[in-house]
């Protein structure tokens, strides 16, 4: 087992609901956000799981941007949760940071870091100028390092990284005869090697921002259209997060050619599985599923923390999305809609090459080139990290299993809400936790009701203020309101509106509608597959609804602010992904033209 390092562990800190997870926000760069942090971490972090994270974790970002030399080292060492933390519970990414890196980097707004990655300029404080922020040296060393990434043609580090993944993997205990201690040891064992993981992820989601930031401003130059440069990234083949979605509609057709199993969908969600199970006329379905489940089990909501379901735990998650999918006629094929939009890029491509002259091709050629092998190599790093999640996840519930067996009313979740210091002393007793685990438990349960700020500055404003997640929505958008977002792949479509809140409840989602999420995860991501367009609340150009829409074909817009409370569910709306707006047409109820 490793030695966890020197940094403290996180604090308890009561900030309105008791003490939880809440760490110490940075004095120079000031402002957090939601953004992105959103999508990895949708609920609040356990208590053990953010100590397991910085005592074995280290911190990625800090050593990323380190070698990067685009901070300074009094900035990188700052005492703080600096680049990323946990605030009132809940993951937060630093907004300042990325805003600083592009005030550094040539032709780079802030407003376009944040559109980036966060999609969050329309909810954040603006930036406050600081007299440290333009830094000639970092610049020249930012610049010196952006040449380097945009000159690379392979992923070496990934490479090594799924190959330690491998020998890992083939030294875990088997969960069913490991000791308790080996149990532990696995888990903890893959952390410094998850943490490895992630400063690849970070170079690589760095390197996908530097290609596609040099064909943004090609465009903006040589076209005067920098949202052409979306139009060359579409239908990319080999996205990881996309692979989801083509194995969960094969599965749909499976269902829906056979009127046996459209029978037993017919039954509702509730008690599948074991309907399935039950039944020799679903052998084949079974078989096609558990062969999903192989390759897919550690994909679900927050996929990233090893507390939570996931579909290889909870197979009634991806049977849901089944059942919404299995509505679509063959027009929605993922493969087809992929193909068409490879068709286009390749077409996009070539006319955008032709219209820049040709002193600027090599750089096109070479900011395309970084733009698809890191969006490609960003994907399946993420795959590869909640794969091994997943292993330790397997490993930590069969231990919170057994413990949980020798106290009274314990349950198996029990061991994440010790922290780290406490961990030992839970495994050798953890009926004498049982008071602690309930005062916690009952503070995660109050905030997973309340939604955190999006963003802040300086200090996080107290629980007592936070929306309720069940508030009135407020007034809804009327017919002919225009929501502006970002765009995220072009596309003009028509739709019935379909708000839907949690991936394992899409209510009737399905053939013409318009899905409206508040994020998206890659749980999210499959229920693209039926509808004609997506609507984000939240995200920026690089998160999974961009990525994953592209690779479909299906118009996108993200940052699209309080949509899911403004636009009315069954709405007929208007959706234009180069424009990134929504047109409310016509009231819920109004048919399709």
């Amino acid at each position: 087992m490793p030695e966890p390092d020197d940094r403290s562990a996180p604090v308890l800190v009561d900030f309105g609901l008791g003490p939880y997870v809440h760490g110490v926000p940075s004095r120079r760069f000031p402002v957090y956000t939601r953004g992105n942090a959103g999508e990895v971490y949708p609920q609040p972090v356990f208590p053990l799981s953010a100590g397991l994270a910085t005592a074995f974790g280290g911190d990625p970002a800090r050593d990323v941007l380190s070698v990067t030399g685009m901070l300074t080292a009094a900035e990188c060492d700052e005492t703080g949760d600096v680049f990323m933390g946990v605030f009132g519970g809940y993951m937060y990414l630093n907004l300042s940071v990325p805003r600083v890196l592009a005030i550094r980097t040539p032709g780079t707004t802030p407003l376009e870091a944040d559109a980036t990655f966060l999609g969050s300029e329309a909810l954040a404080p603006p930036h406050v100028a600081s007299r440290g922020d333009r830094n000639l040296l970092a610049t020249l060393r930012g610049l010196r390092y952006g040449w380097r990434i945009l000159a690379t043609s392979d992923l070496p580090d990934l490479e090594a990284g799924i190959l330690e993944v491998d020998r890992w993997r083939a030294t875990l205990p088997d969960v069913a005869t490991a000791t308790d201690e080996e149990l532990a040891a696995a888990a903890i064992d893959a952390l410094p090697m998850l943490t490895r993981l992630f400063t690849v992820h970070l170079v690589v989601t760095g390197g996908a921002g530097i290609g596609l930031d040099v064909l943004r401003q090609l465009c903006r130059r040589r076209l005067g259209d920098p949202s052409r440069a979306l139009a060359l990234l579409g239908g990319l083949g080999e996205v990881d997060s996309a692979d989801p979605s083509f194995a969960l509609w094969d599965l749909s057709r499976i269902v829906r050619s056979d009127p046996h199993l459209e029978a037993l969908f017919d039954g509702g969600l509730p008690g599948m599985d074991q309907r399935l199970a039950g039944d020799a006329g679903a052998e084949a379905f079974n078989s096609a599923f558990k062969a999903f489940l192989a390759i897919h089990a550690a994909r679900g909501p927050n996929e990233w923390e090893m507390a939570c379901e996931v579909w290889g735990t909870d197979p009634s998650l991806p049977l849901a999305i089944i059942e919404r999918m299995r509505h679509a006629g063959d027009d929605h094929d993922p493969r087809v809609r992929s193909a068409a939009r490879a068709a286009e890029r390749e077409v996009a491509t070539t006319d955008v090459r032709r219209r820049i002259r040709s002193g600027d091709r090599w750089l096109f050629d070479r900011a395309l080139r970084c733009a698809v092998l890191n969006t490609r190599g960003r994907e399946r790093c993420k795959t590869l990290m909640v794969g091994a999640i997943h292993d330790g996840r397997l490993r930590m519930r069969e231990l919170g299993r057994r413990l949980a067996a020798r106290t009274h009313d314990g349950r198996p979740d029990d061991l994440w809400y010790v922290t780290l210091d406490e961990f030992a002393d839970y495994r050798r007793d953890p009926g004498s936790f049982a008071g602690v685990v309930a005062r916690r438990r009952a503070i995660r349960d109050r905030l997973l009701e309340l939604e955190p700020p999006f963003t802040f500055d300086g200090a996080l404003p107290p629980a007592d203020t936070w929306r309720r997640r069940n508030a009135p929505a407020g007034p809804t958008a009327a017919v002919g309101s225009v929501l502006k977002g970002l765009a995220g792949c072009p596309g003009v479509v028509r739709g019935r509106a379909r708000i839907v809140i949690d991936p394992s409840d899409p209510g009737d989602l399905g053939p013409g509608d318009v899905l409206v999420a508040p994020l998206t995860d890659p749980s999210w991501t499959p229920l693209f597959v039926p509808v004609e367009a997506v609507v984000v609340d939240v995200g920026g150009q690089m998160s999974h609804a961009v990525i994953v829409s592209r690779e479909l074909g299906l118009p996108c817009i993200v940052a699209v602010t309080g949509a899911t409370r403004s636009i009315p569910d069954g709405a007929l709306v208007e959706v234009d992904g180069a424009a990134g707006t929504v047109t409310v047409v016509a009231e819920p109820g109004t048919g399709l033209p």
